[in-house]
């Protein structure tokens, strides 16, 4: 015969009651662990209520400056007044006017002197009026060809008395010398300037442009003046 469990003494009758009591108790002890606050117990004190001991409170030093005085004002002296006696009567020296009138003398013409023309002592090449004339260019027909052909005629100086110097060639010295000189007055070549990589360059530039020929002066209406004119001369190796 198997044995009857009493129905009284099951367990499992109200399990599901027990379940969720325990469950809300846990919610409920996790809701308030969550919303559970604390307070520091306040530690500070109240300043105004600190008793300081009679020794410890020392009374302020009180500094006495003494300013200096403001200067006094200057007090000007109000300027000293004579009086002088009335002065003779004055004459009064008579001007004459010097308006033209029917009876103005006309001054002849050799009194009348004439103001010389203001001519600079030098003018660039590029703006005289006349350019200096190298020999063998006096028939060109224009200023301008006259002035195309003396430059055609310095390159051809050049070249025909360039000389390489032996001791640039040894050394292996290459370059250009920037020539300046000015054709004179009397057509002569003087005040030559040189700037090159050596004076080996330049003096030999310097002795090609001492050979110039005798130039026609340049002029500036029609009277002859310095013009200065420059060169590069070029030294190159084959």
């Amino acid at each position: 015969m198997e044995p009857k469990k009493n129905p009284q003494l099951d367990l499992r009758r109200n399990s599901l009651l027990y379940f969720f009591v325990g469950m809300t108790l846990v919610l409920l002890m996790t809701y308030l662990a969550l919303e559970w606050k604390t307070y520091y117990q306040d530690d500070s004190w109240d300043v105004g209520e600190l008793k300081v001991d009679d020794q410890l409170i020392e009374d302020a030093t009180i500094l006495k400056i003494k300013l200096p005085e403001p200067p006094k004002p200057k007090i000007q002296t109000p300027p000293k007044i004579e009086i002088k006696d009335d002065e003779d009567d004055i004459i009064e020296t008579f001007i004459e006017p010097n308006d033209v009138d029917q009876d103005t003398k006309v001054a002849q013409v050799e009194d009348v002197a004439v103001a010389e023309d203001d001519i600079p002592e030098e003018i660039p090449f590029i703006l005289i009026e006349n350019a200096p004339i190298f020999p063998g260019c006096e028939n060109e027909k224009d200023e301008k060809t006259k002035r195309e052909c003396f430059q055609e005629q310095m390159l051809k100086h050049i070249r025909k008395n360039f000389r390489y110097p032996e001791v640039a060639q040894e050394m292996g010295l290459e370059g250009r010398v920037s020539v300046i000189f000015t054709v004179q007055t009397d057509g002569s070549i003087g005040n030559i300037r040189l700037r090159g990589p050596h004076e080996s360059l330049e003096s030999e530039a310097a002795r090609i442009i001492s050979k110039l020929p005798r130039l026609t002066p340049g002029k500036q209406r029609g009277t002859a003046v310095k013009v200065p004119y420059s060169i590069p001369i070029t030294f190159k190796l084959n």
